[in-house]
C-alpha cells in the first residue's frame, strides 16, 4: 500500500500535512533549515512568524521554496534556535570565516574592495605634495606618521595581482589599520637601515 491511508480527509490534516500532500516533502536547503528550526523551537509556522514579526504566509513560502528569508532574518532564526553555522571549503574542508569587521578603510570611511590585496607604501601624502623635492612632502609625511595614517595601495590589474599572489601568497583577509600602521613603521626602519651613516673622521693621534 506504500504507506498510504484510505479514507483520508482534508479536514483531518494539519496545515503542514496539507502542504506536504500538495507540494511534496522538502528536505535540505533553506526550506529544510527553516523546518528544522521550527522543530527545535517546537513552534508552528504561525509561532515562528510571531517570533520573527512576519506573517504566517511568509514562513509558508520559505518552507515551500517559493521565497527565501533575508540573511538578517535567517541569522535571527539561528540565534533563536541556538545554532551556529560554519562554512567550509569544499576541497580542503577548512573553515571559511567572514571577512573581519575591523579591516582597514579608506580615508572617507568606505571599505576597500573585498577582492583586492592591500599593501603599505609608507605614510599618506596628499596628491598635490607627492613630489619628494617639495618641503610639503616631508611635512605631510611627518604629519601622517604622527597621526598614524599609512599610505595604502592595491592593484586592480588581474595579471599583476596574480603574479604578486604567486610570489607572496594570497592574503586571507584585509589587515586592520593597526597592522598597516605597524607595516609603515617597519618600512621606516628598513629605509633607515639602508641609509648610509656619515663616517666619523678618525681622531688625531695624541
Amino acid at each position: 500500500m506504500n504507506g498510504t491511508r484510505t479514507g483520508l480527509r482534508a479536514a483531518d490534516l494539519t496545515e503542514d500535512e496539507l502542504q506536504w500532500l500538495h507540494m511534496g516533502p522538502f528536505d535540505g536547503g533553506v526550506a529544510g533549515l527553516v523546518r528544522r528550526i521550527r522543530r527545535i523551537l517546537d513552534v508552528s509556522q504561525r509561532g515562528l512568524a510571531e517570533l520573527l514579526e512576519v506573517s504566517q504566509s511568509v514562513v509558508a513560502r520559505w518552507e515551500t521554496e517559493r521565497t527565501s528569508p533575508r540573511v538578517s532574518v535567517l541569522q535571527e532564526m539561528l540565534r533563536l534556535a541556538g545554532i551556529t553555522v560554519a562554512l567550509h571549503d569544499e576541497e580542503s574542508g577548512e573553515e571559511v570565516a567572514p571577512m573581519r569587521a575591523d579591516g582597514a578603510r579608506k580615508r572617507n570611511g568606505s571599505r576597500f574592495p573585498a577582492h583586492v590585496d592591500l599593501r603599505v607604501t609608507g605614510w599618506w601624502v596628499p596628491r598635490a605634495f607627492r613630489r619628494m623635492t617639495s618641503i610639503d612632502y616631508f611635512t605631510s609625511v611627518d604629519r601622517s606618521r604622527r597621526a598614524g595614517a599609512p599610505s595604502i595601495r592595491y592593484r586592480t590589474g588581474r595579471r599583476v595581482k596574480q603574479i604578486e599572489r604567486m610570489i607572496h601568497g594570497t592574503p586571507v583577509d584585509h589587515p586592520s589599520l593597526r597592522q598597516l600602521r605597524a607595516e609603515a613603521v617597519h618600512l621606516d626602519e628598513k629605509r633607515a637601515a639602508r641609509t648610509p651613516r656619515p663616517r666619523t673622521p678618525p681622531r688625531p693621534a695624541a
